[in-house]
């Protein structure tokens, strides 16, 4: 098979796609599609021996299956500016290739991100690590925005003044906040960027790099729809339960009492509640 040409996928290619107030993703390049997928798993068949609904049957089979190395055979490349704090979550990603801009070399641009009001909460009580889900009222918010805005003018301002006096720009830098943006080219298989997808498109997920999966979601749905099809259905609305749960769940069908421990019950509970929402 010849290399995969996607109209779909072709159409987006080189454009930027807005996230949060500064940022985009642009899709820079594809290798495969839907049909590598199929090809790399029925190696021995030329190209046109199936037909669609057979092509789509055995992606969700594979999928499903965690048969995971046709996927690996189909890549994106992708141009990508986020905050900085939003990008240090990203590189937890390690089967990612990644290429940032160097404030070594570049003089970083004075651009940093501001939340939105609606997108300011105090802390979760119950989540150490997120926000709550009722913003602060409007003029609070906008308060914080307001700190945000004159703290980052005045580090910039700081840093600019360092790199004119002469300072080395990699010592200019340190000071310089999270919220400031950066850019990078990033390149994942569609095995390991489906598994990015699958934790960063959770509710638990921070909001912002919430934001920025949904964009290269709907990208990757360009260039691989089937598969993309697949994953929606068998990963990111799938709710997996242990063998324990599994157990749990046959005792309470038949009518018995459920014989997990509270903790576990409690942590069983949440899986079905996000089942049915889901």
């Amino acid at each position: 098979m010849a290399h995969c040409i996607v109209p779909e996928a072709e159409a987006i290619l080189d454009k930027e796609f807005p996230v949060l107030d500064k940022g985009f993703v642009r899709l820079v390049d594809y290798y495969g599609s839907d049909q590598r997928i199929v090809q790399a798993a029925r190696v021995s068949y030329g190209a046109g021996t199936k037909t669609v609904n057979q092509d789509a049957g055995l992606i969700d089979y594979l999928l499903r299956h965690q048969h995971t190395s046709p996927f690996e055979q189909v890549v994106f490349t992708f141009h990508v500016k986020m905050p900085i704090f939003v990008a240090r979550q990203w590189v937890r990603h390690r089967m990612g290739r990644m290429n940032e801009v160097s404030g070594r070399y570049s003089i970083m641009k004075d651009e940093c991100y501001v939340p939105e009001a609606a997108c300011i909460a105090k802390q979760a009580k119950d989540n150490k690590q997120g926000r709550e889900s009722e913003p602060l009222p409007k003029d609070e918010a906008e308060k914080v925005r307001k700190d945000f805005e004159e703290g980052q003018a005045h580090v910039y301002e700081t840093y600019s003044k360092m790199v004119d006096d002469g300072i080395a720009r990699e010592i200019a830098r340190i000071n310089l906040p999270l919220s400031l943006y950066t850019e990078f080219y990033w390149q994942m298989d569609l095995h390991n960027l489906f598994h990015f997808l699958k934790l960063r498109l959770d509710s638990h997920a921070q909001y912002e790099i919430r934001e920025y999966a949904k964009v290269i979601l709907d990208m990757v749905r360009k260039v691989c729809p089937l598969a993309t099809a697949s994953f929606e259905n068998d990963m990111n609305r799938a709710v997996s339960f242990t063998g324990e749960e599994m157990e749990a769940l046959r005792a309470v069908l038949d009518g018995k009492e459920n014989p997990l421990t509270e903790k576990k019950l409690q942590r069983f509970n949440e899986k079905i509640a996000t089942g049915i929402q889901l």
